[in-house]
């Protein structure tokens, strides 16, 4: 087991009607914050509505933003700096998804900073100080609810870029399953497929001698294997949402990876076909997440047979890694497409004409992974994999 520290500081409210109380919590940082928001549906929920009273009752006064789209975008960020600054506010309260939460933090973190904001996803530049935010979150997916992570997409490029930093962590964030409720199936699956991403990422990594975040990676992967279908053939079910949304947080606090090396290298093959495609995030992983295997298990076979036999239950006795590899991932592969994703990037109408340009852009920085270092040369044959 490595070295580590682990340190994340965002108080979480769980549970029936907490959202409520959302008002009283931002009253404590704050008397005058930015609202926002993605699309109309928190208002057609009536989310929106109960989020206004509550801050309206608790005193604090508000200036919306709205508008923020998947993959979020770097002129909107702009557009609620230039907001926040006109406004004198000092706290963001950011209502929807991930997309919503990353956006709020490049505002927050762009505010108090002379240059462009860009800078801090596109050079090694760090914030010193930010504004502080507030969630309450209407899609487990993402888990930027509770992590140090903001990803945003430039138009220009396009290019697709994170920043990481403490400053980033949520200074609180309300889950309340019931919000879940309304959530189109496409959502729900792509959502799913992000959470079980982000654990995957911790879960493959090359250390030994890790059991204890072995076990907690695929206790929190069974659990949303098990649920996440539940709550799509009823969208009503509390408890499995229950599930699934506490899932979606413990993926992305940082715990599960504790003690091990992650490898994050599929989130960089993807942030490039979802930069120029503008898919879903969860929806590219679940396409480039089993190419990613067939391609580097054999770097450490250990890892894909343990995850193949404890998460999937295929039966190993008498058959060799190779096969026991193989019948793992395409297990995984069967999942995807039970929720309703597709598993190759033609079945998403997407061709090979930017695998170049994608695998360098993929690997600008340098090799991706833990597991296996990849090149731009690897990334390349990974995208052809997923073909």
């Amino acid at each position: 087991m490595n070295n580590f520290t682990w340190f994340n500081p965002t108080k979480i409210i769980f549970g029936k009607d907490t959202h409520k109380e959302v008002g009283k919590e931002t009253a404590n940082y704050a008397k005058k914050v930015l609202l926002h928001y993605g699309g109309k549906s928190i208002k057609e929920t009536g989310t929106y509505d109960t989020v206004v009273t509550s801050l309206t009752e608790a005193g604090v006064d508000f200036v919306e933003l709205g508008g923020v789209r998947p993959n979020p975008r770097l002129s909107l960020v702009q557009e609620g700096i230039k907001i926040c600054r006109q406004e004198g506010i000092d706290f963001i309260l950011a209502v929807g998804g991930g997309s919503v939460i990353d956006s709020a933090k490049a505002i927050a973190a762009g505010v108090p900073y002379e240059g462009n904001v860009w800078d801090f996803y596109s050079t090694e530049k760090q914030p010193q100080e930010m504004l502080s935010i507030g969630v309450v979150l209407t899609i487990p997916a993402a888990g930027s609810e509770s992590s140090d992570g903001s990803v945003i997409t430039n138009e220009e490029g396009p290019d697709k870029r994170s920043c990481c930093t403490d400053l980033m962590f949520p200074k609180f964030a309300f889950l309340n399953p019931e919000l879940c409720y309304t959530l189109p199936e496409n959502q729900i699956s792509a959502g799913g497929a992000d959470i079980l991403a982000h654990i995957m990422e911790r879960y493959f990594a090359p250390n030994k001698n890790t059991d204890l975040s072995d076990r907690l990676c695929e206790a929190a992967m069974k659990t949303l294997l098990y649920n996440l279908p539940l709550v799509l053939k009823d969208h009503r079910d509390y408890n499995a949402w229950a599930e699934v949304m506490w899932t979606g947080n413990v993926a992305h606090t940082g715990l599960l990876g504790r003690g091990r090396q992650d490898d994050w290298a599929s989130h960089g093959i993807e942030h490039e076909i979802s930069a120029i495609y503008d898919i879903a995030h969860g929806a590219g992983l679940a396409i480039v997440f089993p190419a990613w295997m067939k391609y580097v298990n054999d770097a450490h076979p250990f890892r894909f047979v343990q995850f193949a036999e404890r998460v999937f239950d295929v039966d190993i006795v008498g058959k060799s890694d190779k096969t026991i590899i193989e019948e793992g991932i395409a297990k995984l592969e069967t999942f995807y497409k039970s929720i309703g994703l597709v598993t190759t990037l033609r079945e998403a109408h997407i061709d090979n004409s930017n695998f170049e340009l994608m695998s360098k852009k993929a690997a600008i920085n340098g090799t991706l992974g833990s597991i296996k270092q990849l090149t731009s040369k690897d990334i390349q044959l990974i995208y052809e994999l997923a073909l």
